[in-house]
């Protein structure tokens, strides 16, 4: 093949490298979102699972709170940490302020990082296209230089360009498709962060 994708790279102009660096960047990152995000999310849903198996079956909350520290990625266990390792409530409405607070803070733990991934499916197809429009400019410099506007001196300029266009939708599409999927399951926990809090208000009262 006269002009594969790699050689059209290596023949880029300095601007198309640096889009396609950027990228390449964005892919990377997202990627490694991802895998740890997926990981943290299969940990916190597992944790979360025994942690409530726990709860069921303890009513000492000393005894909860030291088998609590074997979930460090269950947000559930991690509210009741929090809660009860203060442990500066005396009524119900100062406990429900402590665990609203301490459930934003397990909810933004959940988020992290996708704020990321939202960031390269919105830019990345941007960048690309701007990698376009610019090797396609170069492209139609070289004709006029050839002065020809022939298929074989059209064709490598705006292949050359186009590649950028593929590279932004690749990078694009998993970080999109990934957001949204994390985020749905970062919700789903963030509803049963809530449930569990109306739970520990009667659990911790009753102390």
């Amino acid at each position: 093949m006269e002009h594969s994708a790699i050689q059209l790279i290596l023949q880029a102009g300095y601007v198309v490298k640096a889009v396609l660096i950027a990228l390449l960047f964005f892919s990377v990152i997202s990627w490694t979102i991802i895998f740890y995000k997926w990981r943290h999310f299969s940990k916190a849903d597992r944790e979360s699972y025994d942690f409530m198996r726990t709860f069921d079956a303890t009513r000492n909350p000393k005894d909860l709170f030291s088998s609590s520290k074997k979930y460090p990625s269950s947000p559930l266990a991690g509210l009741f940490k929090s809660v009860y390792s203060e442990k500066t409530y005396t009524e119900q409405d100062e406990l429900r302020r402590m665990l609203r607070r301490y459930s934003t803070l397990e909810a933004a733990k959940l988020e992290r990082y996708l704020n990321f991934l939202a960031t390269t499916g919105s830019t990345t197809p941007f960048i690309g296209l701007f990698g376009t429009v610019w090797g396609i400019m170069n492209a139609f410099r070289g004709i006029g230089a050839a002065g020809s506007a022939s298929l074989a001196v059209v064709a490598p300029g705006i292949a050359e360009a186009l590649i950028t266009t593929a590279v932004g939708l690749v990078a694009a599409i998993p970080a999109v498709i990934a957001y949204n999927y994390f985020l749905s399951r970062a919700n789903r926990m963030i509803i049963d962060v809530d449930d569990f809090s109306e739970e520990l208000v009667d659990y911790l009262l009753r102390q």
